[in-house]
């Protein structure tokens, strides 16, 4: 049977989210017809996950000793010292607006300017939609009252309405605002390798050092045109005022990426991430047509140059805002389709599938080596939670006599305390760390607060279930069943 390219494609599709749900049914139907093979499957994993968080921990502290580490390092001063030509570089900072408030865009622009690296330096490419115009308009004229001449220029763009083979949403803006600002950047006449684009959310508000930390790892690096910058992800401008399971997915989210940044075998752009302009020439940019637009421009890149492009970790935050809305039920909505947006990354899976197939460029290593990071991570994303908490119960309830009469049955139980005590290893390193993470308390939030910091994570379970499990569920089997996601906005709002 031969396929054609709509159906072998709509196949890689279906893959990853039918390896998911043949996982958990598969669970489901052992526990009833061979439960004690099940058993001791949910041993295996159990032992297999303890190391697994181990090791996650190690990672997770290590990451954290240079995360300390860089924040206490003058980085502009060792830019000036270390590189004459640090000057020659532009940092351009491109910044996709929707209907965020002023207070929001605001904050963000402050951060740049309090930089200590010279805002009259950076560039500022702010892009609106022309979907909802008067507020851009309104919004244009707030920032130029605030900002002119702070920076080395403000530019403004509207990105058209209802443009051919787009999801409209924040990929296809920046896609539009790129393809604009190179007009700019030709006009000058300025080399495009010297040019470092900082794709930021509008809420990102980047830590003092950043701008320096930046500049220096692009002037250090080789080849800096083949690398992305990544730096460490917070949730913390709102985080005193969002509810306790926001602030237990926000933290995950962080820790994750610190775990990522210190491994680096598997790391790719996620939100805000730094890059030259000229693998956005040369790759066409950000896709105009995908939500998941911030790991698909890695994944382009390396795909671009046959698997000569890597991700560099810079061990400097920038900050964002949790998904809080104006009540707590309207705010967990938001993290459920914020969970289940960052989810539809599986996209990504059938992509470079399609990509891979023929390509002798890039070694059988490397291809694989990148497909299985991406699907292992989906995978444990959607599967583990339910395994560990759920289904690894599953079978001692419905085992029979024979099977309960067993030496293996009655220590069971104890055996998966045991697992999942010492599995507690990462619970404990992840809450201390997340006080080390936490922002100054606002004087409006009694000392006591600092109390509902730790009896948060006793709603983790509950929290990878609801919030981290069934979003990725939701987001494979819509893939599977070919009915595309668009892009949801984040609703973030602050006290």
């Amino acid at each position: 049977m031969k396929f054609s390219n709509y159906q072998r494609y709509r196949l890689y599709e279906i893959l990853p989210g039918a390896s998911i749900w043949f996982t958990l049914l598969f669970a489901i139907v052992l526990s009833f017809v061979r439960p004690l093979w099940m058993i001791y499957l949910i041993i295996i994993f159990d032992v297999y996950w303890v190391l697994r968080v181990v090791y996650f921990s190690t990672y997770l502290v290590l990451s954290w000793r240079r995360f300390h580490l860089a924040l206490r390092t003058d980085w502009f001063l060792r830019l000036k010292t270390e590189f004459s030509n640090w000057a020659d570089k532009k940092n351009v900072v491109l910044i996709p607006l929707y209907n965020e408030s002023w207070e929001v865009v605001d904050a963000t622009l402050e951060s740049f300017a309090s930089s200590s690296y010279p805002a009259q330096k950076l560039w500022v490419v702010l892009s609106g939609e022309a979907r909802n115009v008067q507020h851009w308009k309104d919004l244009q004229e707030q920032i130029r009252a605030q900002y002119a001449g702070v920076f080395a220029d403000i530019v403004f763009y509207t990105h058209p309405a209802n443009f051919p083979d787009e999801i409209p949403g924040k990929g296809s803006n920046i896609h539009y605002a790129e393809w604009e600002f190179k007009k700019y950047v030709d006009q000058k006449g300025w080399d495009y390798g010297e040019v470092i684009v900082s794709v930021f959310d509008v809420d990102t508000v980047v830590q003092k050092e950043y701008f320096s930390h930046l500049t220096y790892l692009y002037c250090r690096h080789p080849n800096p045109t083949r690398s992305s910058f990544q730096p460490v992800t917070l949730y913390n401008n709102n985080i005193w005022e969002s509810p306790s399971v926001l602030r237990v997915m926000a933290f995950g989210t962080s820790f994750w990426m610190l775990f990522s940044l210190a491994r680096l075998d598997n790391l790719v752009t996620f939100s805000s991430h730094s890059m030259s302009f000229k693998a956005i020439v040369e790759t066409g940019g950000h896709a105009k047509n995908v939500v998941s637009e911030d790991s698909r421009i890695f994944f382009d890149c390396w795909l671009h140059y046959n698997g000569d492009y890597e991700v560099t970790p810079l061990y400097i935050p920038v900050s964002m805002d949790t998904v809080r809305d104006e009540n707590w039920l309207k705010s967990l909505r938001n993290l459920y389709f914020q969970q289940r947006r960052w989810a539809w990354g599986t996209e990504n899976i059938p992509y470079l599938l399609w990509k891979l197939r023929g390509n002798r460029q890039i070694s059988r290593w490397k291809k694989f080596n990148i497909l299985f990071h991406e699907w292992e991570g989906k995978w444990s994303w959607a599967v583990v939670a339910i395994l560990i908490t759920l289904l690894g119960r599953l079978p001692l309830w419905t085992a029979g006599d024979a099977v309960r009469r067993s030496a293996l049955f009655f220590n069971t139980p104890q055996v998966l305390e045991v697992l999942m005590t010492a599995a507690m290893l990462g619970l404990f390193v992840s809450a201390a760390i997340s006080f080390l993470l936490l922002p100054r308390r606002p004087d409006k939030h009694p000392a006591h607060r600092y109390l509902y910091m730790v009896v948060q994570w006793l709603l983790l379970p509950v929290s990878l279930i609801c919030f981290s499990s069934l979003p990725c569920l939701d987001a494979v089997t819509h893939l599977m069943f070919g009915r595309y996601l668009g892009f949801n906005v984040s609703a973030k709002k602050r006290a």
